[in-house]
């Protein structure tokens, strides 16, 4: 069974809008996959902010959860961080590859969404602002801001994503002994397959989006973030 869709927001900008159409289609048939909601369309059942969450066990919860589930701890929280780091910069990769547009990825911006199973199964927005690069169609419409070029959108989006990461991180680690060096690698592994397989999906450019895929790791690397594999994680 497919699952349901929203296709309109009811309160965010065409831009928001036009974005989550262009990632939701990568997978029709899952349409979470890579898309975000807007957050004034969503009850708060089951959907946990991150600033709030990092307060309330929530990062711990998931990985106690995944733990007893497991025959391995360290898998369990290699799950977890998976899908932290999908949320987080998996999902905004796909639409940054795409087209060189980006929601904001942020922790005071992000929202968690479990299913039954307490696994994350979507992520949303609480400020629906699109940015795109100069020269973009979508220049001077409403809820749209505008960077310079792709590399300076790489590095706003490591600064955003990173506000997020970091903390998750640190609580994951404390609750499970995975080591940063590890997570991050994780990080890498969610942009780089976002980065090979949105294209794809979607008809796009892949040297376009491997560009911009490598443009992203640099500028965590940049932050000192090591999210590229020079040797054993662990």
């Amino acid at each position: 069974m497919s699952e349901p869709v929203t296709i309109v927001s009811t309160t965010a900008p065409a831009a928001f809008d036009t974005a989550c159409a262009q990632v939701r289609a990568l997978q029709p048939e899952h349409v979470r996959v890579y898309a975000v909601a807007a957050m004034a369309d969503q009850s708060k059942r089951r959907w946990w902010q991150i600033n709030a969450g990092l307060h309330e066990g929530r990062v711990e919860l998931m990985f106690r959860r995944h733990a007893s589930e497991m025959a391995s701890r360290d898998m369990a929280a290699e799950v977890v961080a998976t899908a932290l780091a999908h949320a987080i910069v998996g999902r905004v990769t796909a639409l940054y590859v795409l087209s060189a547009r980006a929601w904001d990825p942020g922790r005071d911006n992000m929202w968690i969404h479990h299913d039954n199973d307490g696994g994350i199964d979507w992520a949303g927005v609480s400020d629906t602002m699109i940015r795109v690069v100069d020269g973009d169609p979508c220049v001077g419409e409403e809820g749209v801001a505008t960077l310079p070029c792709e590399a300076a959108m790489a590095v706003w989006l490591a600064q955003r994503c990173a506000s997020a990461l970091i903390p998750l991180q640190q609580v994951l680690t404390r609750a499970s002994g995975l080591p940063p060096r590890r997570f991050w690698a994780l990080v890498g592994e969610s942009v780089i397959g976002a980065a090979t397989y949105a294209p794809a999906l979607g008809g796009s450019d892949a040297v376009a989006g491997a560009r911009r895929g490598q443009l992203l790791l640099t500028a965590f690397e940049d932050r000192g973030l090591p999210v590229r594999r020079t040797g054993p994680t662990r």
